[in-house]
């Protein structure tokens, strides 16, 4: 079979289907017991694709001594015959050889002859202030807690050189005999949640180190040419590349003139470029026959973080690496701060949910005991843009030593699909409807068209200015002033508001990779501004509105491009802008705290995902707007709090669902029914309800 990332969507064969995948940690169990969970995960909860990290501590704990990939030296090392059993079982693999794993293994899989406190030819990475940025190590100290060790420069020469001889490795030794299509290798994931689970960083936090900085200076020259060339525009007068200093402290009050603007975008276009760079790197050292796709954790809840985020993560610049995301900060159906910033992460540009907490309770939150919690966030990603699933973790393990992981007791984790004895639980149920729903119907899910009104214009610079200087962005400049902030991550909060109240769905487009042709999907564009904005961006929106879309522009209007030079092209097509007539959107919420999401195939028939807030009360009632001067479609849904549905609609008449029927977490059950224009499907008192294939089902969660 042939395997290819097109537009985030996995094809097989040339043939898209959703991506529905399960973690196993091997690494974490007897190996004699590996057939068996892997039998169990497949069985009882319909995944055909396991992913699995590779841990570098784990396989190469000396230094001196090349990998153990076979259990040459300890049985549970065996990876290429944990490899050889998923093919046995006709699972597929998503392979993750790190480097870092986090996977809450002792310094996040690193070995600990790479650390810094180890090895003084590995430098540091440093934050702002010059200090090292610490992950937790695998040594307790004096209190009884795991130390905190600094963690490697990611571009330093030492630690780049160890890793590509790591990665080198995992393709000679595992990846050659296992890739598809002769072996069970499908896809390869790198790093992890940025590099060091760090994505979601303030600008800030990282990398100060003098490699990072060199890196640093070297993107200026990229950028300015000449040091004559970035002293004129930034108002300085260096004699020396390396004089040139980064910002380090955030602009919290006051004007900020347009020069010193240009400092924080530079900080920001580096984040991206070196978190590209080390992609780009460790890919190549890795050179596997398969996709390469990345996971980043969403933006966390800092004030400043979603501004650092987009800033950061910029997919267009991967060439070829896949993005996928993944979820840990938060019960979405309880916190709707954690549920925006999930969505913002599935919108910023196609790909697969790749990490979704199925299995953790004791760890992270009570709510997750019970299997609603991950379902309702698998399918609020799904809605918001994601092109797959996972499971995470499947299988319940116990077989690890403290040189693995010295923080944590088995079970990891407390509460998954497959326990620890190998029996499947109640959640494995939850998982299989999932997986079978969206295998009859994952294509056309993925084809069906999210009916969206305007979409979010992100223009990263913008993101990375507003980082430094929310506060004082927050307080706003006189609009036309010369000083005038951008903003980015705040105002993209209130249009996300906003377009949910009116029940419009929205995308989120990047304007400095974006061509006409492009743009031209989104006939509606919304983006704060400021007082630069490349020349070249504007001439496109220009254009956009002289091709009769709208370009709605919050905030200051941009008069100089990014050479500071004159610039009006924008302001003037705004100026002959005609007013914007409103729109209603096509799902509206009648009754009930609830999200809902309408993907059309046509104006009656598509997919409407519910997700039902952990607050609500009694049924939920939805009109899907048809358009076109139609009929609007009646649904009605009644679920547990916290649950959530996803309905098969063909030319207006219910077809196959899913549907959760009780929370056991919050102590809601419901006898679970579903309607559409007034025909009826109930379930059974505290069950969960489904149909597939047009056979009904009924699961006691």
């Amino acid at each position: 079979m042939r395997f290819e990332l097109r537009d985030g969507v996995l094809h097989t064969d040339g043939a898209p289907g959703l991506l529905a995948t399960a973690d196993y940690p091997y690494y974490r169990d007897d190996p004699t017991v590996w057939r068996e969970r892997l039998r169990t995960l497949r069985d009882a909860t319909g995944i055909r694709i396991v992913s699995s990290y590779i841990p570098w501590r784990h396989h190469q704990p000396d230094p001196d001594a090349p990998p153990d990939f076979t259990g040459a030296t300890r049985p549970d090392r065996d990876v290429v015959g944990y490899l050889r059993i998923c093919a046995e079982l006709g699972l597929s693999v998503i392979a993750k050889p790190g480097p870092f794993i986090h996977a809450e293994t002792n310094y996040g899989g690193l070995p600990d002859w790479i650390s810094p406190l180890r090895n003084p030819l590995v430098e540091p990475q440093l934050d702002a202030q010059g200090e090292p940025v610490r992950w937790i190590g695998s040594v307790p100290g004096p209190d009884g807690e795991i130390e905190r060790w600094p963690l490697p420069a990611p571009l330093g020469a030492h630690f780049a050189a160890r890793t590509a001889d790591w990665l080198r490795a995992v393709n000679k030794e595992v990846l050659a005999s296992t890739t598809a299509p002769d072996g069970p290798v499908t896809l390869v994931q790198i790093a992890n949640e940025g590099l060091f689970t760090d994505g979601s960083l303030p600008l800030w936090a990282y990398d100060y180190s003098a490699p990072g900085l060199d890196f640093y200076r070297s993107g200026l020259r990229r950028t300015y040419g000449t040091l004559d060339g970035y002293n004129a525009l930034h108002g300085t007068d260096h004699a020396d590349w390396a004089q040139i200093e980064p910002p380090r402290e955030r602009h919290t009050s006051g004007p900020l003139d347009v020069r010193s603007q240009l400092r924080y975008a530079d900080w920001g276009r580096h984040q991206s470029d070196s978190l590209a760079e080390a992609y780009h790197s460790w890919t190549e050292a890795l050179a596997p026959e398969v996709p390469v796709l990345v996971n980043l954790n969403p933006p966390a809840g800092e004030p400043d973080s979603l501004d650092s985020w987009l800033s950061r993560v910029r997919p267009e610049r991967w060439n070829g690496i896949a993005y996928g995301f993944t979820n840990w900060m938060g019960v979405v159906s309880t916190s709707h701060d954690a549920h925006v910033r999930y969505v913002v992460a599935a919108k910023r540009t196609p790909g697969p949910n790749l990490e979704e907490n199925w299995g953790f309770s004791e760890l992270y939150d009570r709510a997750y005991a019970a299997g609603v919690t991950s379902f309702h966030q698998s399918l609020l990603a799904l809605a918001a843009g994601a092109t797959g699933f996972n499971v995470y973790t499947g299988v319940a393990t116990s077989g690890w030593g403290d040189d693995l992981d010295a923080k944590h007791r088995p079970p990891y984790p407390d509460c998954p699909p497959v326990d620890a004895d190998g029996n499947a639980t109640g959640k494995a149920g939850t998982v299989l409807m999932l997986a079978d729903f969206f295998a009859a119907h994952g294509a056309e899910f993925l084809a069906a068209r999210p009916v969206t009104g305007a979409s979010w214009g992100l223009y990263a610079p913008y993101a990375a200015i507003a980082a430094w200087t929310g506060d004082a962005s927050a307080a706003g400049s006189a609009p036309d002033s010369a000083d005038a902030l951008p903003g980015c991550g705040r105002p993209l909060r209130e249009f996300h508001e906003r377009t949910r109240a009116e029940g419009q769905d929205y995308r989120i487009v990047d304007l400095e990779s974006a061509t006409a042709a492009s743009l031209a999907d989104h006939p509606h564009l919304v983006l704060h501004g400021g007082a630069f904005l490349d020349a070249q961006v504007q001439r496109l929106l220009a254009g956009h509105i002289g091709a009769g879309h709208r370009v709605e522009l919050l905030g200051p209007v941009p008069r100089l491009d990014e050479a500071l030079n004159p610039c009006t092209v924008l302001a003037e097509a705004l100026a002959g802008q005609p007013a914007a007539a409103p729109t209603a959107g096509p799902v509206r919420v009648l009754s009930g705290s609830a999200d809902a999401y309408w993907r059309a195939v046509t104006p009656t028939t598509g997919y409407l995902t519910l997700l039902v807030q952990s607050d609500n009360e009694g049924p939920v009632n939805v009109e899907i707007g048809t358009g076109a001067g139609g009929r609007a479609l009646q649904v009605a849904v009644d679920s547990c709090r916290g649950g959530a549905a996803v309905l098969r609609i063909v030319d207006g008449v219910l077809d196959d669902f899913l549907l959760s029927g009780a929370n056991s977490f919050l102590g809601s059950s419901v006898t679970p029914s579903v309607g559409v224009d007034g025909g009826e499907v109930r379930g059974h008192f505290g069950q969960d309800l489904a149909r597939i294939g047009g056979e009904t089902r009924t699961l006691l969660p």
